[in-house]
């Protein structure tokens, strides 16, 4: 069985995993994710090496929350990673002595989705709603990279004239209203604003609203908390807004929603979908572009990179 490594490096984790040619995910590692660039280098460095000891290995494929450049080596710019112009695939590959591949971490999960998940065999567009909002576009079986390399980066579509700032340099964007990272603000926000509704919610975290996580609104909404599920709905909300844009532009067979958030199932994919079935410009609402959650789930990107890494 010939394995390859995929790696997929987020805002708060790193996650690694030996992957076989049928999809197959083995001997996975976590890290959290290193605030210094070169830390954050090295801590890639050892993980990879630390899967690569354990059986022969064929190449290794990086997932990464950013911009990376068509030579699929450099990350130009990833603004929640701290990472500016970086030769990543070619300094792994000198420590490494293994072929090394870079991906979009989104292209990735939907690469994974499609040659393995929810989209098998299928065009599709999946959108990662995670720390921030990613994209990824398979079109006949390729992955839609753009001139540039940059196709598909979803998240910072303007939604909102002259809205909340982002980290790319631009105001407004999707990931700032639809993401893991709104959706804990929101539910930071309405937690301190009305404690009573959020009873379920401040339970989690001692009553201190400053405390809420992710993991502690998707808990918080399945047991019914009223200000969870707004959250939920709000940021759903938002997505579906997002796919609409889509659709109108690619008309694609079906959308995957990846990312931790997609972990909460129902409480984001139906929001979602009827925000665009109600906003689809031809009036036919959810006949077109399936709305569904990834298969893979958070493994998607790594699952993604490490065949794309294939020779």
């Amino acid at each position: 069985m010939a394995f390859a490594i995929g790696v997929d490096i987020g805002g708060t984790k790193i996650a690694a995993g030996l992957v076989a040619e049928d999809g197959t995910l083995h001997a996975n590692l976590r890290e959290p994710t290193p605030e210094q660039p070169l830390a954050l280098q090295q801590a890639v460095a050892d993980v990879v090496g630390s899967l690569a000891s354990q059986t022969d290995v064929v190449a290794v494929g990086i997932a990464v929350a950013g911009f990376v450049s068509t030579d699929r080596s450099t990350v130009v710019s990833a603004p929640n990673l701290a990472l500016e112009d970086v030769a990543l695939g070619a300094w792994l590959r000198e420590r490494l002595g293994l072929p090394v591949w870079v991906e979009n971490d989104a292209n990735a999960a939907a690469w994974g989705e499609h040659r393995f998940g929810a989209g098998r065999g299928r065009d599709l567009v999946c959108v990662t709603v995670g720390t921030g909002v990613g994209g990824g576009i398979v079109v006949d079986g390729q992955l839609v990279r753009g001139h540039w390399g940059f196709a598909a980066e979803v998240g910072h579509i303007p939604l909102v004239p002259d809205g909340l700032p982002c980290p790319c340099g631009s105001r407004g964007c999707w990931e700032q209203y639809g993401s893991g990272t709104a959706l804990v603000r929101y539910a930071k926000e309405r937690a301190a604003a009305d404690p009573e509704a959020a009873q379920a919610l401040l339970a989690g975290v001692g009553g201190d609203p400053d405390q809420i996580t992710g993991d502690h609104v998707t808990a918080a909404a399945r047991a019914g908390d009223r200000v969870a599920l707004s959250c939920f709905e709000e940021v759903g909300g938002w997505a579906g807004r997002g796919l609409a844009v889509l659709a109108a532009v690619l008309d694609p067979p079906m959308f995957v929603l990846g990312g931790g958030v997609s972990d909460a199932g129902p409480l984001l994919i139906e929001p979602t979908a009827r925000m665009l079935a109600g906003l689809h410009p031809t009036g036919m609402g959810a006949a077109l572009g399936d709305v569904c959650a990834a298969e893979l789930g958070n493994e998607a990107g790594l699952v993604g990179a490490a065949d794309l890494a294939r020779p």
